[in-house]
């Protein structure tokens, strides 16, 4: 059985204020919705788990209710941190669990076409993680605004979400992050620091992160409301 974490725990600090930014409206619906939908219609989850603020809790309940997210089995708290979040969605995941597909909430264009190819590489691989190739000529700056060097973009990939693993993988390679203490920005570089590999699952680059106030509006063209 295949589930999905859905991290909606973030406070939008880069959107110059505190906001709760999986909860903020594209179009007709909270951001946090259209992920939700993308992973209710993929047929390769069978379980979902939502990851919320505290506060949010019933709002979210309500949310899901109001459109049709059946699979939903359960909505934690998040933590301090997003590695936080992920770890108290994944110490609710019931036995029978075996593979996770963990999502950022503040990327809404997802589709279930490409959580299913990350089920896939995860249940061949052991994980299954969305990226892209680098497109633009990268500079490496050591110090300001000047530039220290060209660095070779062929062998760069910018990495998204869904990060799919096998959920013995993914459970080891947090628990070394507690006992550690490290911080990770993403489910990739946990699985790294333990020394087993990633496998990279090429998608075409509209999978969006809303960061600054103006990929609100970009996301809704994308999304074509």
């Amino acid at each position: 059985m295949t589930a999905a974490i859905i991290v909606a725990a973030g406070r939008g600090e880069r959107m110059g204020a505190n906001y709760d930014k999986a909860f903020l409206s594209i179009g007709p619906r909270p951001m946090v919705a259209y992920s939700m939908m993308a992973f209710e219609s993929c047929a390769d989850i069978q379980q979902i788990i939502l990851v919320v603020r505290r506060e949010r809790i019933d709002a979210a309940k309500g949310m899901a209710q109001m459109f049709g997210i059946s699979k939903l089995q359960q909505i934690v708290a998040g933590g301090a941190h997003r590695q936080d979040s992920v770890r108290n969605g994944l110490e609710v995941l019931p036995p029978e669990v075996q593979t996770v597909s963990i999502h950022d909430a503040a990327r809404p264009l997802v589709t279930a076409a490409l959580i299913s190819e990350t089920v896939r590489s995860a249940l061949k691989h052991g994980s299954g993680v969305a990226a892209h190739r680098m497109v633009d000529t990268v500079k490496l700056a050591e110090k300001g605004t000047v530039v220290s060097r060209t660095v070779d973009r062929a062998k760069l990939w910018t990495v998204q979400t869904p990060q799919t693993f096998s959920v013995p993988l993914i459970r080891q390679a947090y628990a070394r992050l507690k006992e550690t203490g490290q911080q990770v920005t993403d489910d990739a570089a946990a699985v790294e620091l333990i020394g087993e590999p990633v496998r990279l699952v090429e998608w075409a680059p509209l999978n969006l992160k809303v960061t600054v106030s103006e990929d609100l509006t970009t996301a809704a063209l994308l999304l074509r409301i």
